[in-house]
């Protein structure tokens, strides 16, 4: 393994120095860059052109500025990171660092819910095929890959910025929408479970029961501007998650897995008791924003390392499935927590910032405030163009699971262990899903590098300065130092997700050995 991987890090390595030489000269020879300057009026313009050729190195051979550009990029390595100045003297490493940390924050969390909910509706998809649940999937998912990301994202900031901006401070629920809404989402769910039609029903009157005694409560109580949360409602939610992990994992038939994600959930229910009055302080100070967020990740790692050593030290012969579910449970408790720790920040939020949900850039400007009012207006920028990318990966991550989850449940191997009398939740958990994961690989690991590149319709509708707006804004003032900044990050992300795909192929197939 270690040389496979030793050998495709040469490989890219050298597709690295030759597509970094191509670009180079196609963008230094894309236009003028002193354009705007020679046909300027500025009484000042000679002394403007002398100090932007300075600037880009112009009084030099191309080939010596880019084997300058190479050899800053080989300070990386050891620490002395220089990859040049932009036409107005800025250090294009700190330009790269501040897009790359904006475009990251935007495609970690929109790939992470697309594969998510979108291998979830292929796999239900496929085993409830030619139902009116695929059909219904394979609509919206053909619509929303059909839609032009520009026109979806105009909608997201009129209906749910603007509108719902001015429907929060005295909006009410209305009793049609209540019923609606539980009618829609009560035969979402009756069609996704199946069964008889009596199941069916009985499906569809408890969601439609439940939605509706869930949004008046809301309304009554108006929870979308004080929402009603606290540590009761975190240890039923964990309770009910880790019920679900269970039931999607093992069964409740194995005691090893069933004790060690109870174990974890009674872990993190204690664990947050302790540590929620700690985080609910209220910190005004920016230098201590950071502490914060440190003491934020090392909780998220102590309750990954405990979920390890519960499902190692419980689970018996069943150690792996046990540790699975049981970091399974950790992180997803702890994206509960946080959730929590933000809601019951929100109506605080609201006082200072009434229109809550923004429709540019990535953060508000000038704004100073406590840590808690800091992270949840990071977060509502993010709402809007996580949706518009989220919406539309999901439509091909659906389509493709379904696709190779058709082709595995057709298999041999997955007809012979239901003959043998294997549970069908087994089937498809065990057997049919790890094995149809292995195309969605590739997917998933092409898909983030792309997404890394900055989604430049996207960031521009928004006005996000990440990496798809500086490749544009480079490009543009044939500047070739950002846009080579840009290469820099994208093509060694699609070269290290690229080379993480195969290591998963020899995870989720024993049969590749490298």
């Amino acid at each position: 393994m270690f040389k496979y991987i030793a050998k495709r890090i040469g490989q890219s390595a050298l597709i690295l120095l030759l597509g970094s030489l191509l670009l180079y000269v196609l963008v230094i020879n894309a236009g003028d860059p002193l354009e705007d300057l020679r046909e300027s009026n500025d009484p000042n313009r000679e002394n403007l052109i002398r100090q932007r050729s300075a600037n880009m190195g112009l009084d030099l051979p191309w080939y010596v500025r880019y084997l300058t550009w190479l050899r800053g990029v080989g300070g990386c390595f050891v620490g002395r990171c220089d990859l040049g100045t932009s036409r107005d003297g800025q250090a294009v490493t700190g330009l790269v660092a501040q897009a790359a940390g904006a475009t990251l924050r935007l495609v970690i969390i929109a790939t992470i819910a697309a594969i998510v909910i979108g291998i979830t509706l292929g796999i239900v998809s496929a085993v409830r095929q030619y139902s009116a649940f695929d059909y219904g999937v394979t609509l919206m998912a053909f619509v929303f890959f059909s839609l032009p990301v520009f026109w979806f994202a105009v909608l997201l900031k009129h209906y749910a910025a603007i509108q719902f901006n001015d429907w929060l401070p005295n909006g009410r629920i209305s009793l049609p929408t209540i019923l609606i809404t539980a009618g829609i989402l009560g035969l979402i769910l009756a069609a996704a479970l199946g069964g008889s039609w009596r199941r069916r029903l009985v499906t569809f009157a408890v969601m439609f029961v439940s939605v509706t005694g869930i949004l008046f409560y809301m309304d009554q109580v108006e929870w979308l501007r004080r929402p009603a949360v606290g540590l009761p409602v975190y240890i039923l939610a964990v309770i009910g998650l880790g019920i679900l992990v269970i039931v999607m994992t093992s069964g409740f038939q194995n005691p090893r897995v069933r004790n060690a994600v109870g174990a974890t959930a009674l872990i993190a229910i204690i664990g947050y008791a302790v540590v929620r009055p700690t985080l609910m302080t209220e910190r005004t100070d920016p230098e201590t924003f950071s502490t914060a967020n440190w003491i934020l990740f090392g909780c998220l790692f102590a309750a990954v390392l405990l979920a390890i050593l519960a499902g190692q030290l419980l689970g018996g012969f069943s150690r792996r499935q046990a540790t699975s579910a049981s970091v399974t449970t950790a992180l997803f408790a702890s994206v509960l927590a946080f959730t929590d720790l933000m809601l019951s920040h929100w109506s605080g939020y609201l006082a200072v910032m009434p229109r809550p949900i923004p429709t540019i850039a990535a953060e508000t400007p000038n704004f100073y405030s406590t840590y808690w009012n800091h992270m949840i207006d990071t977060a509502t920028h993010l709402i809007l163009p996580t949706v518009a990318l989220t919406a539309i990966s999901i439509a091909a991550y659906t389509r493709y699971t379904r696709a190779s989850m058709l082709d595995v449940l057709n298999q041999d191997y997955i007809r012979t262990a239901r003959s043998k009398g294997i549970a069908e939740r087994k089937v498809i958990t065990r057997h049919a899903l790890r094995n149809s994961l292995i195309p969605i690989a590739t997917i998933v690991a092409f898909d983030f590098a792309g997404l890394i590149g900055g989604a430049v319709i996207t960031e521009t509708v928004f006005g996000w300065q990440g990496m798809g707006d500086l490749f544009r804004v480079g490009l543009n003032n044939v500047d070739p130092a950002p846009v080579m900044g840009f290469f820099l990050v994208t093509a060694t992300a699609a070269v290290l997700m690229n080379l993480l795909a195969d290591l998963v192929y020899a995870i989720l197939d024993p049969r590749i050995t490298g």
